[in-house]
């Protein structure tokens, strides 16, 4: 299988999806818009992931890639083949088949519970009610497209996965956590000094760090359902 990525910032990579992928022997191309990489033929690849970023989905003037990717999230949704879209792909999915998103009126950072709200559903029925997962974003989908079905809702974020059709998928979560993935996040000034003025001290900040530490291996077995779930999707429409 041929797994297509979109990459926003270059600390927000696959992950766990890049280790799930060569487990299985399948090839993973990651295309890093921030960085002016072009988008290639759609039409070679079995799957395509979006990823997270700090930008977004109306900042178009400092990130003009994000209208580009729209487009090719759509023309992809429409071939029908499985698609993932993680926090800022979520997002750019729900934008990109008519819906919207807004700022949260509280932003979202730490451990949280996320809860099942429709079972019947491929990759959905194979996880708990409910689950932890790792939350980072002030903006959330608040009108979805004509054809979407809430999966699971958060407290904080109402909307917090979603399928449009079949076959794609997104999550306001991020499941793509593995050891040192935040600890990585939180070396950088400005994530570092973000997460201190949304958690409101450094000590939470560190706790945070802690927290995600601890929660990867509860995000391991999420990444991995999603991930199989997306290759019996492709199974199934060969």
């Amino acid at each position: 299988m041929k797994v297509l990525v979109f990459q926003h910032t270059d600390g927000e990579h696959p992950a766990a999806f890049t280790v799930h992928a060569k487990a299985v022997g399948d090839a993973m191309t990651v295309i890093c818009l921030h960085r002016g990489e072009s988008i290639p033929a759609l039409d070679d690849f079995d799957v395509l992931i979006v990823m997270g970023g700090p930008m977004d989905v109306w900042e178009t003037d400092d990130h003009p890639w994000l209208i580009a990717e729209r487009t090719a999230i759509a023309a992809w949704v429409g071939t029908g083949r499985p698609f993932l879209g993680i926090c800022l792909g979520h997002q750019q999915l729900v934008t990109a088949m008519g819906g919207k998103c807004a700022r949260l009126p509280v932003p979202q950072i730490g451990i949280g519970t996320v809860t099942q709200t429709n079972r019947a559903d491929a990759i959905f029925d194979t996880l708990p009610q409910r689950f932890p997962a790792l939350q980072w974003n002030g903006v959330g989908a608040t009108s979805l497209p004509q054809d979407a079905v809430v999966l699971a809702e958060g407290p904080a974020c109402p909307i917090q996965a979603i399928r449009i059709g079949d076959c794609a998928w997104g999550v306001q979560f991020h499941p793509e956590i593995m050891p040192g993935l935040v600890a990585s996040w939180l070396s950088d000034t400005g994530n570092w000094e973000g997460a201190i003025d949304w958690l409101g001290s450094e000590k939470a900040a560190k706790d945070f760090a802690q927290d995600s530490e601890n929660h990867a291996e509860a995000a391991w077995t999420l990444s991995k359902a999603l991930y199989d779930g997306l290759r019996a999707s492709v199974r199934k429409k060969t």
